[in-house]
């Protein structure tokens, strides 16, 4: 659920393996909670914001209203093989798949202090004119497992000059630990992310 839930830090403890076959076929498509403080979302973005979520799952949303055009923002957004432009948590990044289309499997490395060292990442979607990326985790140690994340822009309702981003995920719930704990560990990293993907793309849109 998106909320305004304080920012908090969980200590997650290490997921099981991904969902069993009867714990699949109890899988629903859901689309997260928008708060209604939220900026406005558009019918046909919501649409990419609607995941599969198994039981032992959750799902949410984060959004974050940029004073920059789409281009701007999406010239940092969509460099699949530079996440450490915006999101602070990233040490280095590495490509081992892939030239940065669908299909590329990227190998993220982490900032001490989080519960986690690398993440293997692979680009479901890239859409460059919807303005539309994609990724799901598919290795790493790390304790996001079945991570899955979609993020799209959008102009603001009141004018094009400003741009509405929004990021949803679906992930596996640990064991021991509530969905809202879940939710409020990992809103709290994308938030963080989206707020300095903010400020990145309004300083280099003013510098032009």
């Amino acid at each position: 659920m998106l909320s305004d839930r304080q920012d908090s830090t969980v200590a997650l403890d290490r997921l099981n393996e991904s969902p069993t076959m009867a714990a699949a076929a109890a899988v629903v498509y859901k689309q997260p909670h928008f708060h209604p403080t939220a900026e406005p979302v558009l019918d046909h973005v919501i649409q990419y914001h609607t995941h599969a979520v198994a039981p032992n799952q959750c799902c949410s949303a984060v959004t974050q209203r940029i004073s920059a055009p789409i281009s701007a923002v999406w010239s940092i957004v969509r460099r699949f093989d530079n996440p450490q432009a915006y999101k602070n948590f990233v040490k280095s990044c590495q490509v081992v798949i892939g030239n940065g289309g669908v299909g590329t499997v990227r190998e993220v490395h982490v900032i001490s202090g989080l519960p986690a060292v690398s993440s293997r990442e692979r680009l479901e979607i890239l859409d460059d004119e919807r303005h539309v990326i994609s990724f799901r985790v598919v290795g790493g140690d790390h304790r996001l497992a079945n991570y899955r994340s979609v993020t799209t822009l959008h102009a603001a309702a009141d004018g094009d000059t400003e741009t509405v981003v929004v990021e949803s995920y679906v992930v596996d719930v640990p064991p021991g630990n509530t969905k809202e704990e879940t939710c409020v560990f990992v809103d709290t990293i994308v938030k963080c992310n989206l707020h300095s993907l903010s400020r990145i793309a309004c300083q280099n849109h003013n510098e032009v």
